[in-house]
Order: structure tokens, then C-alpha cells, then sequence
């Protein structure tokens, strides 16, 4: 089979230019790279007209993203049977299990890969609650989960995650690390050029952090850690791109702190700028409290030619230690990231250099080095199916 080229039907969330998220990214990243590897893809998404345009013609809506769920699911079954009638995929590729569920029974005799991002249920309710809510959506991942032939998951995190949470057998699940474009991000711009163009001041300490604006991904402890950075560093200045239901609340907690002139809500962030931001930056962190299964904006990073410091949380350690231990902080917490940042910013913790950090996330993290492994696991499926 492997030297052969085969069919693949993706079953995804959104398209990454209309609703941005880490699943969406790596969905799109698969859309552009698989092809090379010998893997047609065709696939669909909760999305507008545009989005078959966008998608080179390989990925169709079947439903607006903002339509209610019951259309959506309808619309999700509906357009996998035009998808079978037109051709029976040799692999159907599922992302997202709410739009996966639907198709059931659509593409029999076809091996199931699922693309494990992240526990729905449990990201949904990050707090505990959800009641029955969460119940069903645990059950109807289950029910996903249980009928692939193989599994891919970002991290050994979220293989232990899959197998405890989910019941799916370990010898089924691959570990696949998130992938970046790394020419992308890498812009070859200094830091100085990379600051003129984003209109920050030249000579002011930068550290970055692009996140949705939620509580798991602990920008709280992020901006208390800054009242521990500011007596070390007085001209620091912290910049968090992203949106989110905590904006009021982070932009009342940096003023009740009184670090107005040290911390920087910067709002959404367009995605051809990112680039320049993290380059910007002396170092860029990933506070993340709970439920990270990899963390693209690590390997972004990276790619930009910045260290990132990063919490021990899910499969961060995992993305960044082997490039540098001291990349990963001691613990979460205000405290430890404060103490992580000053110490990185006054040089007494050891950072690879631009250099290092484009090269490790060009050799382990590249779109086509991903895209080789995926391919790879989805031969294998169709083989032992």
C-alpha cells in the first residue's frame, strides 16, 4: 500500500482562516501537506461557501458554523453520503468527534483514523460542571473513539489521557507532534526590525504570549507572575495576544495590580503578524494550567527563532525539554513563572539561541516532517483494517 496513493476523507471542525484554533491550524496544515505524501484528501468543515475555495477545492462546508446544532449534525450526515457516492475513501480521518458522529455508518468497510486534539468534553466545562451536558459529550466521544482502527494524539500526555479517560487500547494510539510551517514563521527579521514594524519600542525587555482568553490556559497566574518580574526588570513590558470571555476581567486584574505600564492586552492578532510578534520578543511563555496536549504556539515560537518558557503541564515538557530543560518551568503557578521570566531576562537561565530554536523546530516539527508520519499511520490503518 505504501507505494501506492490513497484516498482520505477528513472530518474537521472549521477552517482555520474563519475560526482560528489549534485543531483548525493543524486540520489546514494536513489539508496543504498530505498531498505530497501520497495522500488525496478530500474534506469537510461547519463553515461558509468560501471555504472550498480556500481550500484549493479539497474541503467543502456542509453546515454554517453558526447555524444551530441539529442542522449542523444534519448537514454533517447529509454531505458524507455525497462525499461516499461520489467515491469511497480508502481512510476517513476524523478531528472533531460531534461532526464525526453523524457519519456513522456512511463509510462502512472503511478503516476510522481519529486525530485525538483534545478532550471536548472535559474543555468544554474546564471547571468541572456540565452535568448531563458533559455526560453526553463524553459518551458520544467515546462512541467515536472506540470505532478507529488507530489513534493519533500530540503527546504521551494525551495517550495516557485516551487510554484512562476514553478506554481506547494502547497498542491503537500514535504519537504525532503538532506541526508548524516553519518557513512561515521564520521571518529572518532582527529583533529590532521585528519591533519597528509592530511599532513597540526598541531597547524595552519583551516577553509574549499568545492564548484564548480562558481560565486553563492561566494568564491569571501569567500577570501576577509580572508583579514578581517588574522589581528585576522595571522596563519590562509583557504583550497577550489573543481573544476571549476574560478580557475585562485580565485588563481589571493588571490595573488592581498596578502593572498598567508593564502588561499589554493586545487583542486579536492577525495571523500574517504573528510571526513578527514572537520575533519581537526576548522570550515568549505558555502559562497553561490544565487540559494542554501539546501547545503549537511552543513550536511557532520556536520557529521564529524565540525560546519559550512553558509550564509542566500535558505535553509541554514534552515539546520543548529536549531542545533545553531549562526551557521547562519548575512548576505552575505565579511564583515559578515570575522567578522563570527574571531569571531568563537577567541571563541566569540558560536559553538556546535563535539558531537552535529554528533548527530543532524545523527538524522534529515541520509541516511535510508531520505529514510523513501521519501518512504513515494511515497506511497502517488501511493495512490491518
Amino acid at each position: 500500500m505504501s507505494a501506492t496513493s490513497i484516498d482520505s476523507l477528513q472530518i474537521g471542525m472549521h477552517w482555520f482562516n474563519e475560526r482560528p484554533g489549534g485543531l483548525d491550524r493543524m486540520f489546514k496544515a494536513l489539508v496543504d501537506t498530505l498531498p505530497a505524501q501520497g495522500v488525496n484528501v478530500r474534506g469537510m468543515v461547519a463553515g461558509s461557501a468560501s471555504v472550498l475555495r480556500a481550500s484549493g477545492g479539497r474541503v467543502q462546508s456542509f453546515a454554517g458554523a453558526d447555524m444551530q446544532l441539529g442542522a449542523r449534525l444534519l448537514g454533517s450526515r447529509r454531505y458524507s453520503r455525497v462525499l461516499r457516492a461520489a467515491r469511497m475513501p480508502d481512510v476517513v480521518a476524523a478531528h472533531f468527534a460531534l461532526y464525526a458522529a453523524p457519519t456513522a455508518g456512511v463509510f462502512r468497510g472503511v478503516p476510522k483514523v481519529v486525530h485525538f486534539h483534545g478532550p471536548w468534553a472535559a474543555e468544554s466545562y474546564p471547571g468541572g460542571g456540565g452535568g448531563l451536558s458533559r455526560a453526553l459529550r463524553m459518551a458520544l466521544e467515546r462512541f467515536v473513539y472506540r470505532g478507529a482502527t488507530r489513534h493519533i494524539v500530540l503527546s504521551h500526555a494525551f495517550a495516557r489521557l485516551l487510554h484512562e479517560t476514553y478506554g481506547v487500547a494502547e497498542e491503537s494510539i500514535r504519537i504525532v507532534p503538532g506541526c508548524v510551517d516553519v518557513a512561515h514563521f521564520d521571518s529572518r527579521a532582527t529583533r529590532a526590525e521585528a519591533r519597528r514594524l509592530l511599532g513597540l519600542v526598541e531597547d524595552r525587555p519583551l516577553i509574549f504570549c499568545i492564548r484564548r482568553l480562558v481560565s486553563r490556559m492561566g494568564l491569571e497566574d501569567l500577570i501576577d507572575a509580572m508583579a514578581i518580574v517588574k522589581p528585576l526588570v522595571p522596563d519590562v513590558l509583557l504583550v497577550i495576544a489573543g481573544k476571549g470571555p476574560l478580557a475585562a476581567q485580565l485588563q481589571a486584574r493588571i490595573v488592581a495590580r498596578g502593572l498598567e505600564g508593564n502588561v499589554r492586552l493586545a487583542g486579536f492578532v492577525p495571523d500574517d503578524t504573528v510571526p513578527l510578534w514572537y520575533r519581537a520578543a526576548d522570550l515568549s511563555v505558555v502559562p497553561t494550567v490544565s487540559l494542554e496536549g501539546f501547545g503549537l504556539t511552543t513550536i511557532e515560537s520556536l520557529a521564529a527563532g524565540t525560546p519559550v518558557l512553558v509550564t509542566p503541564v500535558g505535553g509541554l515538557p514534552e515539546a520543548v525539554a529536549p531542545l533545553s530543560s531549562d526551557l521547562v518551568l519548575p512548576s505552575g503557578g505565579f511564583r515559578a513563572i515570575g522567578e522563570g521570566m527574571a531569571d531568563a531576562l537577567l541571563g541566569r537561565r540558560r536559553l538556546p539561541d535563535a539558531t537552535a530554536c529554528r533548527n530543532y523546530a524545523r527538524r522534529n516539527f515541520d509541516q511535510p516532517v508531520v505529514a510523513a508520519q501521519v501518512a504513515r499511520i494511515y497506511r497502517e490503518a488501511i493495512d490491518v483494517f
